[in-house]
């Protein structure tokens, strides 16, 4: 059994809350551990957070979790877009698999909800799929 981490952003955590669970029973269907469960204050945090997880001997791969929505500004999407990058990079430098479960970024108030189970879910089987 392989044993992974996931990465929860706080900003949205009645959301996410919910999406972790989704996640959590994916896992279990996949034959996947969760060993670690880290709550970040928001996307910007996840690298530093995954980073962290990924180092460990002990974890295998890691799902993000998080909702990055379309805001006035463009500062959600060039923030969504560098923390992509950047999860895209740390899974080549560490050679584990990481499955992205974050809406947006862009998300719209009424793409949200539909989209809590579907990507948390795909998130896992991705990151089981690469294992």
């Amino acid at each position: 059994m392989s044993n992974i981490g996931i990465i929860c952003g706080s900003f949205h955590k009645v959301q996410i809350e919910r999406m972790l669970a989704y996640a959590t029973d994916q896992a279990s269907k996949e034959g996947l551990s969760v060993e670690k469960v880290v709550w970040v204050p928001g996307a910007m945090e996840v690298p530093l957070a995954l980073d962290r997880l990924l180092e460990s001997d002990d974890i295998d791969g890691v799902a993000c979790l998080g909702i990055i929505e379309k805001g006035q500004t463009q500062h959600g999407l060039a923030m969504g877009q560098a923390v992509i990058k950047t999860i895209i990079e740390l899974q080549l430098v560490h050679e584990k698999p990481v499955g992205l479960g974050i809406i947006g970024p862009g998300a719209e108030t009424q793409h949200i909800e539909p989209r809590l189970e579907p990507h948390a879910r795909a998130a896992v089987s991705a990151l089981r799929s690469m294992l």
